[in-house]
């Protein structure tokens, strides 16, 4: 069993307030949700109105599979217009570790 997970450092584009902060990041993270039945939330910054950091976590039995969803996730956030990829930072074990 493979499981990876990434921690994407996020800088949010014209936000002034937590609650237009929301508005962006939680979109974000359901549509990582849904297009990669992943584990998916905001797991930092959550005091800060432009920054925010998702994490997202996945399991397979393919050490590639693992790679591949990684890669998927970190190009559609950096794709988004509304934020600022800064840094992706990932981790990938084996069940066997």
């Amino acid at each position: 069993m493979w499981i990876g997970w990434i921690e994407l450092d996020l800088l949010l584009g014209d936000v002034h307030s937590l609650k237009e902060k929301r508005a962006v990041v939680r979109p974000l993270v359901n549509e990582l949700r849904r297009r990669f039945e992943a584990a998916v939330a905001e797991a930092g910054a959550l005091d800060l109105y432009r920054r925010a950091v998702v994490g997202a976590a996945v399991v397979s039995g393919d050490r590639a599979h693992v790679v591949d969803l990684l890669d998927a996730v970190e190009r559609l956030a950096a794709a988004r217009p509304e934020v600022d990829l800064l840094s992706a930072r990932r981790r990938i074990l084996s069940s066997e570790d």
